[in-house]
């Protein structure tokens, strides 16, 4: 992955860390859903937009993840992976009998916002919103309080507000943000991917 030389290598970065499947904790602190079957379990979500299918392909293939996708009757996509070993302990982690929720000691990381920045995330004019899973709301404060522990503090936002989803404000939070998730993937548009606040407003070229 591209790395800009300007930018400050972070711990928690997506260039820190190697690939891991157990980044797709990013997708379940989000909307994604995860199902066991046996010694095995699948991780899929919901997406609104064909750009992120793309992005969420490439990245589950970078973990070594085969993936599909098909459309929703509600005009969304898709997108799981297949039925995998490498995915079990996911699984035992997150589910209590059907109900999600975020294991004890769960943290973010920056290549797991970057998975639930591609999924869910999207740029509005007063930041960065990270959708949630609408039925998932007793492990919201478990995600928000990971958030504010690697310095994003953010809003939970309900239903009323556009959500369920946090929103991260302010010019230093979303440069962390940008730092955290790494470079725009290509096929995101650039209107859509985390950027330093500076950048929103760089002259053209």
């Amino acid at each position: 992955m591209r790395r800009d030389p300007a930018r400050q290598l972070s711990l928690f970065g997506v260039e820190a860390v190697e690939p891991s499947v157990a980044d797709l904790a990013g997708l379940l602190a989000g909307p994604g859903e995860v199902v066991r079957m046996g010694g095995t379990a699948r991780v899929s979500v919901v997406v609104g937009n064909a750009w992120r299918v793309h992005v969420l392909v490439a990245e589950l293939a970078l973990r070594g993840l085969a993936a599909t996708w098909s459309g929703t009757p509600a005009g969304g996509h898709a997108v799981s992976t297949s039925y995998t070993s490498a995915l079990a302990r996911l699984g035992a982690a997150w589910l209590r009998g059907a109900a999600k929720r975020p294991p004890a000691g769960f943290h973010l990381t920056g290549p797991r916002l970057r998975l639930w920045a591609a999924a869910a995330g999207t740029a509005e004019p007063l930041g960065f919103q990270l959708r949630l899973g609408e039925s998932d709301e007793a492990g919201w404060d478990a995600v928000g309080a990971a958030l504010a522990a690697i310095g994003l503090p953010a809003a939970l936002l309900d239903a009323r507000s556009g959500g369920p989803a946090y929103r991260i404000t302010g010019r230093r939070r979303l440069a962390r943000l940008a730092e955290l998730v790494g470079d725009r993937p290509a096929a995101a548009p650039a209107a859509q991917w985390p950027v330093p606040p500076a950048a929103r407003f760089a002259p053209q070229r």
